[in-house]
């Protein structure tokens, strides 16, 4: 199994702690903006490569490992919202981060500026919810709610200060040694 993307990419860290988490050997193929664009039509990481499978998005490469492994994907819809909610905001977060290193910001443009406002809105709906139920660290929803705050903390993206569970969370996530050995500053 080949997983192709950057060691840096939330998106991509949430595949390596299911595959680790499973005990898959795969091999992580560092990948470029230009690599992603030739060799996926999603033109974007992570994309798996398994035989004579190919998957191009995380959603999908994850439903594939839980299926492997026979776990359930997303055993509720609840649970599946959430992560959707987390999904949003990240991938809100990843464009902000992406087009402000190109120099064009949220206050340059009102849609820039709306996607901000979704991030604040979806950490603070996601500071409720874990205030409401922890999520269960080997779901995919606490997964990619760690991936997504430790890349934002890890890029500078946002602070936790005012939002107490999440930061919690974060920690706890992060104290998981096969969570640990995958963070970004940690290249493996």
């Amino acid at each position: 199994m080949q997983l192709f993307g950057s060691h840096t990419s939330p998106f991509v860290r949430h595949i390596r702690i299911v595959l680790a988490r499973n005990g898959l050997p795969f091999e992580l193929i560092e990948t470029d903006y230009q690599q992603s664009a030739m060799k996926s039509p999603a033109a974007r990481v992570p994309f798996l490569s398994d035989g004579d499978r190919t998957l191009t998005d995380s959603l999908s490469i994850l439903r594939y490992l839980r299926e492997r492994a026979e776990q359930p994907f997303f055993p509720s819809l609840d649970e599946f919202d959430r992560f959707l909610l987390t999904d949003t905001a990240l991938d809100a977060s990843v464009n902000l981060f992406l087009l402000e290193r190109d120099g064009v910001g949220p206050n340059q443009a009102p849609y820039l500026a709306r996607q901000k406002m979704r991030v604040t809105q979806c950490l603070q709906a996601l500071e409720d919810e874990v205030q409401r139920s922890w999520p269960d660290p080997a779901g995919d929803f606490a997964i990619r709610l760690g991936c997504f705050l430790s890349w934002a903390v890890f890029r500078g993206r946002f602070a936790l200060d005012g939002l107490p569970k999440l930061a919690q969370f974060r920690e706890r996530f992060e104290s998981d040694p096969q969570v640990a050995a995958s963070h970004p500053s940690n290249p493996g």
